[in-house]
């Protein structure tokens, strides 16, 4: 029994027994993969997989529980290449990193910018989902760290770390009718119009949603995506009014679109960092957590890691306070 024989196992069951789909995660070819899992199962003396044919069909019982066991092994193998690495000073590696797609284009290029200059070697892989699939990802194993965006309790499983606060903004032409009111936007003066938005406002449990309900507006999403410059698109087209992040409201869109005031309209929003329990930090994870969001020490992630998670995490800044130090420094 080896490593790479486990890796493959999880990898076949992580890509729904789907042989060709495993190969390709593991960079190993379907026949080298195949060849690896009989010699398994000869060696163990019983099936991991039911077959249909030359396809596998279901993890058999016994199947379950040698993956179960070897996804622990593969993990305290990682854990011990990644203390290695971090007791010898190594900066190569990689890091991958699942978030949505607003913080991916508008929040991370100037980190990772930095962050590659102090660590040229190390490989960052992006994986931008919307707002339901980016824990799943995290969670199932395939990516180091999440950063992801709520309005309530810290997101999911893992070490939930707060990077900083944001608000949405609500977003129109500057020929539009709301931008020329007198007074602070109200919902009730989004009543009626079309609006344009995240996918996720779809959902019944979603803030935006929510916000509406209590003010008595049922809101009308004409067009909805999980790309925020696609949303900007389709305002400018004309197919109704924004809301999206703040930080996705940058300088050249003030050209022809205008971005109102909707603090008081919308819960404000808490950008996470959450790392894994299971795994050992490697240095360049806790630097890009530091540029993000400065007010974070990298030895307090570490210490949290190992179980002396401090009482209360120093107050997250708001992004535009973020924003306004970067333009000063």
């Amino acid at each position: 029994m080896t490593l790479t024989q486990l890796r493959y196992l999880v990898a076949i069951s992580d890509a729904g027994l789907n042989i060709t789909q495993a190969a390709d995660q593991v960079h190993a070819t379907q026949p080298g993969l195949s060849k690896q899992l009989k010699q398994l199962e000869e060696e163990l003396g019983f099936q991991l997989f039911a077959r249909k044919g030359k396809s596998l069909h279901a993890i058999t019982p016994a199947g379950q529980q040698v993956i179960d066991r070897a996804r622990i092994i593969l993990a305290e193998a990682r854990n011990i290449r990644a203390l290695a690495a971090n007791l010898r000073g190594d900066d190569k590696g990689e890091l991958s990193i699942t978030t949505t797609h607003t913080q991916a284009r508008f929040v991370l290029p100037p980190a990772i910018a930095a962050l590659k200059q102090r660590y040229p070697a190390v490989g960052v892989h992006l994986k931008p989902h919307g707002d339901a699939q980016v824990m799943g990802l995290f969670e199932r194993g395939q990516a180091d760290l999440a950063i992801i965006s709520t309005t309530g309790t810290p997101p999911g499983d893992g070490l939930a770390v707060p990077l900083f606060r944001w608000r949405r903004a609500v977003v129109v032409p500057h020929s539009h009718a709301l931008g020329n009111l007198k007074r602070a936007l109200k919902l009730s003066d989004l009543d009626g119009h079309a609006l344009v938005s995240y996918e996720s406002s779809l959902r019944p449990e979603s803030s935006l949603r929510r916000a509406f309900a209590a003010a008595g507006v049922v809101p009308h999403f004409a067009f909805t995506s999980r790309d925020a410059d696609l949303i900007k698109t389709y305002v400018r087209a004309g197919l109704g009014v924004g809301i999206f992040a703040e930080m996705a409201f940058v300088t050249e869109d003030a050209r022809d679109l205008r971005a109102l005031d909707a603090a008081a309209l919308f819960p404000e929003c808490t950008t996470w960092l959450v790392l894994r329990r299971d795994r050992v930090l490697r240095a360049y994870a806790a630097a890009l957590a530091e540029l993000i969001a400065p007010q974070l020490d990298p030895r307090d992630l570490q210490r949290a890691l190992a179980g002396e998670e401090p009482a209360a995490w120093p107050v997250p800044p708001y992004w535009s306070d973020l924003e306004k130090a970067a333009l000063a420094a």
